[in-house]
């Protein structure tokens, strides 16, 4: 298997990287990972593990590099030598199996939906993530690649986040909640409402109605259905309250002359215990991380790009929301 990596793309490249494929590559045997990017840069940073197989990894120079602030559009376009672009053509090629990157996320979905096209059935592309809960995690789409969304939309991320639960989570059956003001079925705005109608008409999913904010962290639900503008805030929130909380908790146990080992609180709390989040619904596994991710996260990211591939993850969704889309044409 050959995952390729965007070298450039957090705020410590490419030591990050580097450090996370060396990680990745300890966790399968089976891996090969490409980086892409300044390939001077890249292999000065190898050199400092003179551990590493150096045959299980390879190195595709790409000299640009396209900067959070730039019209991620026009940056795909003017720079195609860019690591994400050239990254992301490794898949299209056949180059590679799966490709991950902590880059500019806007660059990274804009040289998916050009390069490797949104699956048939697809009208958006979601973002979607795993979240801690009680329950363990729930999936969350779309966290932000879709801020304006139709009905429809939203019933195609229930059919992209069944997918992901299924094949990357275990879970046979998955719960889909919308995320709503109220649990009542008539709770809601215009878009809500007809998005309820959709889901609970839909003979393919588990729906289990509107789930409130309160409800979110108790997993009422194993996948959140959102637009991307609620989802974007409810999991920055999310990301923000937890770290408060526990930074609470640790205070004041502290005070009290308590000592409480918090390293599993953390690791349940941190988002680099999952890695990245997929981009659902292209013709290609891509997996988007954080810019300030650290090795760990990378090292994860990549073992999530691995399994999707692993798990043909990309075949399951086309094949089921090319079934949704011909039953759509039907009526």
């Amino acid at each position: 298997m050959r995952i390729a990596v965007d070298a450039m793309g957090s705020d410590r490249a490419p030591t990050v990287e580097v450090e996370g494929a060396v990680g990745a590559l300890h966790d399968r045997a089976d891996l090969t990972v490409v980086l892409v990017g300044d390939e001077a840069r890249v292999r000065a940073e190898l050199d400092r593990h003179p551990e590493l197989d150096r045959a299980r990894i390879e190195v595709v120079h790409a000299p640009d590099v396209i900067d959070p602030g730039e019209s991620p559009t026009t940056a795909v376009r003017r720079k195609p030598h860019s690591s994400i672009v050239v990254g992301t053509r490794l898949v299209k090629d056949g180059k590679a199996d799966g490709f991950l990157s902590a880059g500019s996320t806007g660059a990274v979905m804009a040289a998916a939906a050009i390069l490797l096209r949104p699956i048939a059935g697809v009208d958006r592309p979601a973002v979607g993530s795993p979240v801690p809960s009680a329950e363990g995690t729930f999936f969350l789409i779309d966290m932000g690649a879709n801020v304006d969304t139709r009905p429809q939309h939203l019933l195609q991320f229930a059919h992209l986040g069944t997918i992901y639960a299924q094949d990357l989570m275990g879970v046979d059956e998955p719960r889909v909640g919308l995320l709503n003001i109220g649990t009542e079925p008539g709770k809601g705005n215009e878009q809500t409402l007809e998005t309820y109608g959709l889901l609970a008409a839909s003979s393919t999913l588990n729906f289990v109605g509107n789930v409130e904010g309160r409800e979110v962290i108790r997993g009422a639900c194993d996948v959140l259905v959102c637009d991307g503008f609620v989802g974007n805030v409810l999991l920055k929130f999310y990301e923000s309250i937890a770290g408060f909380m526990a930074e609470e908790l640790k205070a004041e146990m502290e005070k009290q002359g308590v000592r409480l080992d918090m390293k599993r609180l953390y690791r349940r709390l941190d988002y680099s215990t999952y890695g990245g989040a997929p981009l659902l619904g292209v013709n290609g596994v891509v997996v988007i991380a954080h810019g300030g991710s650290p090795p760990q996260a990378i090292r994860n990211g990549i073992g999530v790009a691995a399994r999707s591939v692993e798990r043909k993850m990309v075949e399951h969704i086309a094949a089921r929301l090319g079934e949704l889309a011909e039953t759509s044409v039907d009526r």
